[in-house]
């Protein structure tokens, strides 16, 4: 089977600093992956080069079939396979919940309100939020925006779901929230990339971990090698 995800040698620089020197990986379907390492070490160019936000200098990425490294891309319909969560929620606050989640159905898949709005519930249903859908992102917890968030891409119906340090900016109870939605969505045989600083989550999780350093895949393995790092640079980032 052909996997959702595959990188092969993909580099990426700004300007003379080189972030990613030679990265390959390939993800199975319904598989989870965490991408551990520290700041700099190239995590999330990586993850952001998977669904475009970044353009690749060499190598190539396919997902969900599509040639990502190809200039001719189709970048609206790798959109709509490939759903991505950020660290800051980037909820309109005009919007009702309800409204940030359908804005895309409507304005990318074209839509209509009343069919927008029952996969909106839906979606919403899932991550334990639908009470919440008529109230304004200013009225909810950080944790409660970072599930609107996935809701909101959720709705899409993506093949792919990337997470990109989704629990940074929050409590450890906001973050035990959102992990638990993660987690649902694990048991529901969504593929998945996340890149993340919760340890104990990545071990349990993740069917591979990938730790990066230095622009480059370290090592890789899975969950159970954080609790026996192959490498001295694993084991020192560990011990932080």
């Amino acid at each position: 089977m052909k996997p959702v995800v595959e990188l092969k040698d993909v580099h990426k620089r700004f300007g003379s600093n080189q972030v990613l020197k030679g990265v390959s990986f390939a993800i199975p379907k319904g598989e989870v992956v965490a991408i551990i390492g520290k700041s700099g070490s190239g995590k999330s160019t990586a993850l952001r080069c998977i669904d475009r936000l970044e353009i690749i200098d060499s190598g190539t990425i396919h997902v969900c079939g599509h040639a990502v490294h190809d200039p001719g891309l189709d970048i609206r319909s790798l959109r709509k396979d490939v759903g991505i969560v950020f660290q800051s929620y980037n909820l309109f606050p005009h919007l009702t919940v309800e409204q940030n989640v359908t804005l895309a159905l409507k304005a990318v898949k074209g839509q209509p309100t009343g069919q927008a709005r029952v996969i909106a519930e839906r979606t919403l249903r899932q991550v334990g939020l639908l009470e919440k859908a008529q109230a304004y992102p200013e009225q909810l917890s950080g944790g409660q925006q970072q599930r609107v968030a996935i809701a909101r891409s959720l709705a899409m119906e993506p093949q792919v779901m990337l997470f990109d340090e989704v629990t940074s900016a929050l409590d450890p109870q906001l973050t035990g929230e959102v992990l638990r939605v993660i987690e649902a969505l694990a048991e529901g045989g969504m593929t998945m990339v996340l890149v993340t600083h919760e340890m104990d989550f990545a071990a349990r999780l993740a069917d591979t971990v990938i730790y990066m350093h230095e622009g480059r895949v370290w090592e890789t393995g899975p969950g159970s090698m954080l609790q026996a790092p192959q490498t001295a640079e694993l084991r020192e980032f560990l011990s932080h």
